[in-house]
């Protein structure tokens, strides 16, 4: 008996010491010339627990809420410890009533470039800054709590776009330029100002709405739920108007773009599909083709 409370003890302990996030980090050198492959290797499981053994916040959290995501990166050139190349994050989150997980970050960087030598030690000091890859890295995890929050509760995501901000400005000291405001260039600097502006918090409620209120109702009331997130998709056409070419625009449909041609492939009909479709065309031209495929 007292073995089993020990293990029932551990368990919980367990439990409640589980990290955020359950990040499947890759790294791709296929474009990288010559034999020793070994430090990709070794850097792909050092980022890998870096993420995932790490505890981000003070939530105590289940195996089972862990944040799915992802990090692919593509080294594609590289100099002794120098290193050029993309990556792109994602991240999905449950549908309440369903096995579906529905995504939420869909994002490509192509200013992923850092220095690193073997076995370097992955340590986030947030009140300094150390090395380039650490930041980048904890930037997008914690732009990944942020975006997951903000789809639980209205803008609950806050305390963790605060601290991706804080890794911009400590970074800022590194002079690179994706750390800073460039006119025209959407960086890392640029994400982060925008999700945390006032005037883009209609975007922030979209996230929310569309999530909690649209497809977490979908499995007891699809008709209700589906009128929920198409009225939010025609929400952003205000955002849209506010700036042109706004890139919350392109960062909420390079996620979700699929997800809403899958949506319509099947009933029931809604009020406002007409104008919703009129809305996607303007807004996001680029899914132009992906938008023909609404009947």
């Amino acid at each position: 008996m007292r073995k089993f409370l020990a293990l029932i003890v551990f368990l919980s302990t367990l439990s409640l010491q589980s990290q955020e996030l359950n990040c499947l980090v890759t790294i791709n050198d296929n474009q990288v010339i010559g034999s020793n492959k070994q430090v990709f290797r070794t850097l792909e499981r050092t980022i890998t627990e870096f993420v995932n053994q790490k505890k981000w916040t003070n939530r105590d959290v289940k195996p089972q809420e862990r944040i799915n995501c992802a990090m692919n990166i593509i080294i594609t050139k590289r100099d002794n410890n120098q290193f050029e190349g993309t990556i792109q994050v994602q991240s999905t989150r449950p549908v309440y009533g369903t096995s579906y997980e529905t995504p939420i970050l869909n994002i490509k960087d192509n200013d992923f470039n850092f220095s690193y030598n073997e076995f370097d030690q992955f340590i986030y000091n947030p009140t300094t800054f150390d090395s380039n890859l650490i930041s980048m890295v904890t930037f997008y995890v914690y732009v990944i709590l942020g975006m997951d929050a903000d789809t639980f509760a209205l803008r609950g995501g806050e305390q963790y776009f605060k601290q991706a901000e804080n890794v911009v400005l400590q970074a800022q000291q590194s002079g690179l330029t994706a750390w800073t405001n460039q006119v025209g260039v959407q960086n890392r600097f640029q994400l982060i100002d925008n999700i945390l502006a006032p005037n883009m918090r209609q975007f922030r409620s979209v996230m929310y709405n569309y999530h909690r209120n649209g497809f977490d109702v979908l499995s007891k009331n699809k008709a209700q739920g589906k009128q929920t997130i198409e009225n939010n998709i025609i929400t952003l056409d205000r955002l849209f108007n506010k700036v042109i070419g706004n890139p919350m625009i392109r960062l909420f449909f390079d996620a979700k773009a699929d997800e809403i041609v899958n949506l319509y492939s099947e009933g029931p009909n809604t009020r406002s599909k007409q104008r919703m479709l009129v809305v996607v065309q303007k807004i996001s031209p680029n899914n132009s083709n992906k938008w023909r495929k609404i009947n």
